[in-house]
């Protein structure tokens, strides 16, 4: 069975409308979709072969495609309205609502949410994104002093790409620290991070899903084998609780979900949102 076609269409970027659509789709699940982005549609000849290439997907696959679209300007979507297509605006019925509360128009001015409009905002998240990469894996432990958090957990339990998350969306200075076998032989936290206790959050994982990951990075080894991981996650499981440092269980989480999970629980503020 063919699988029903999805388009993302945007005159900027469209992250936002991916991100919308995604969250969408997502609620049914025993449907197949066949997503495809057609960002930067910022012209009419560009969204009438946005519509061809539309018809073209829905005459393949025997059923109307269904289109996403997160147009500022209006004219693009009356275009796009005449494919053969179930068409969802994402934008339009939310400006026109706001316009009348706040009483007044928006800027209708495309690219707003995902653009540079304020350096020194995009300057902190690129530099949260820089110290991330520098305390990565318990590197330079001297410096997280300028931590907003540090995520403590087993190696391989997602530390580091949750401390990317955090510090590329919200712009969170976050490091990381893996625990090993060394740190696991008392039962205080390792001395590096003694003095951060307060920032400290910790990560677990099932360990059968911890095996997987280390299994596809070290084959074979005792690193990666089943017992190693129960063990690695229990001892550390065992350290949060000895230390009162909340954790939670990145198995099912997505790094989205494990972001505003940490965010929320150390009661951390963004200044970008």
């Amino acid at each position: 069975m063919s699988r029903r076609p999805v388009f993302i269409i945007s005159d900027r970027s469209g992250l936002t409308a991916e991100t919308l659509s995604h969250t969408l789709l997502s609620q049914f699940p025993d449907t197949g979709f066949q997503q495809r982005a057609l960002p930067f549609i910022d012209s009419h000849e560009k969204a009438r072969e946005a519509v061809e290439t539309i018809n073209r997907a829905g005459e393949a696959a025997g059923c109307r495609p269904l289109v996403f679209t997160t147009f500022v300007d209006e004219a693009f979507n009356e275009t796009l309205d005449t494919a053969e297509a179930e068409i969802f605006d994402l934008l339009s019925p939310f400006i026109a609502r706001m316009e009348r509360v706040l009483g007044q128009p928006s800027s209708h001015k495309p690219g707003q949410s995902h653009s540079i409009s304020d350096f020194k905002e995009y300057t902190n998240r690129i530099d949260a994104v820089n110290f991330a990469m520098h305390c990565d894996d318990g590197l330079h432990p001297a410096d997280y002093s300028k931590a907003s958090l540090i995520l403590i957990g087993a190696s391989r339990s997602g530390k580091t790409p949750t401390c990317l998350y955090l510090a590329l969306h919200f712009g969170f200075y976050a490091a990381n620290y893996p625990l090993t076998e060394e740190d696991f032989s008392g039962s205080r936290l390792p001395e590096p991070l003694m003095p951060f206790r307060d920032k400290a959050f910790g990560l677990t994982i099932d360990p059968l899903r911890l095996h997987q990951i280390r299994t596809e990075r070290r084959p074979g080894s005792e690193y990666a084998s089943l017992g190693r991981c129960r063990e690695d996650v229990a001892q550390a499981e065992t350290m949060f609780r000895r230390n009162n440092i909340p954790f939670c269980d990145s198995t099912n989480f997505s790094v989205e979900e494990l972001g505003s999970t940490i965010k929320h629980q150390m009661g951390l503020v963004s200044s970008l949102y």
